[in-house]
């Protein structure tokens, strides 16, 4: 990638919503709005139209599917955190998309090289918006319902026919309903260990913070962002237990890994193991080597 003289740095803080919006500031607290904004600073090669069409996803997802048309010839990320590239290892994701993609703005982490002319697309969306603004609110009528009609006291419904008491005998046909659902559902934590939850927010990092997310039926602390990676994040001081113990850990914890690796490879993600310590790392690799295990460093 050729990088030019850096002029200029681009990302500005998005206000994150904690209530309803407000009558009199509904554009400040619409995160549709928040995206096309920040959007609005970066090259783009195709005019923003992806951006517009992917804004009313959270920023994460949009920067996931638009960074392939992002202007990469002007654009430099610089991992200032070093988070990126620790979380990085082993799966095939570039350090720049992880910068991009990250839930919280860090000053200086991208570059943008030159004066950034909005594209059209965002443009004629921000530009929807002004008018929007700028129209009075109108209310729909509520429509008013048809009064029931009497049933004719000449004609008794006919009664319906009861089937049989007993269930049918048979193979029943199992429907796409049925099936795991691999699409990521954001749910709230199982746990109530703030010390975990921040690990598993911050250091992937996550692409739904303060939630987990459920991907084929079972739960996982962290989707990374950036990639279809599901993170399992342990803070369990693993050094301080006794052989006994530690052994015991270990064997309840490849249990559920088994079970969690195994629905993330039915849907296509990669999984990954974020320990505390080298030591709790090394024994879990003693015991599956086929894991991908990383140290967070995390602190209880």
């Amino acid at each position: 990638m050729r990088l030019r003289a850096c002029i200029a740095l681009l990302l500005y803080v998005s206000a994150c919503a904690t209530s309803a919006p407000s009558p009199k500031e509904p554009a400040a607290r619409d995160p549709r709005l928040a995206n096309l904004q920040r959007a609005a600073t970066l090259p783009w090669t195709d005019g923003g139209r992806c951006a517009v069409q992917e804004a009313s996803e959270p920023w994460p997802v949009l920067a996931e599917r638009c960074f392939y048309v992002l202007d990469h010839d002007r654009v430099r990320f610089r991992d200032i955190t070093g988070r990126c590239a620790v979380a990085s290892a082993g799966a095939a994701v570039g350090v720049g998309l992880c910068v991009l993609a990250g839930p919280e703005i860090v000053v200086g982490a991208v570059i943008v090289a030159g004066v950034v002319v909005v594209g059209f697309a965002i443009k004629e969306a921000l530009d929807a918006y002004a008018l929007d603004m700028g129209r009075p609110e109108v209310r729909p009528v509520p429509e008013t319902a048809p009064a029931p009609q009497k049933p004719s006291p000449k004609k008794r419904p006919k009664p319906e026919p009861k089937g049989p008491d007993f269930p049918p005998v048979g193979p029943t046909e199992v429907t796409e309903r049925d099936r795991p659902r691999c699409e990521p559902v954001p749910v709230p934590h199982e746990g109530k260990d703030d010390a975990h939850n921040k690990c598993a927010d911050q250091f992937p990092p996550n692409r739904y913070p303060g939630m987990d997310v459920l991907v084929g039926g079972v739960s996982f602390d962290a989707l990374q962002v950036g990639v279809r990676v599901l993170w399992e994040i342990k803070t369990h001081q693993f050094d301080t237990y006794p052989d006994f113990i530690r052994r015991r850990e270990i064997e309840k914890e490849l249990e559920q890994m088994l079970r969690e690796r195994t629905a993330a490879a039915a849907c296509g993600y990669d999984f990954v193991v974020g320990v505390s310590t080298q030591a709790h790392k090394d024994a879990l690799l003693e015991a599956d080597s086929s894991l991908n295990v990383v140290v967070t460093g995390c602190k209880r």
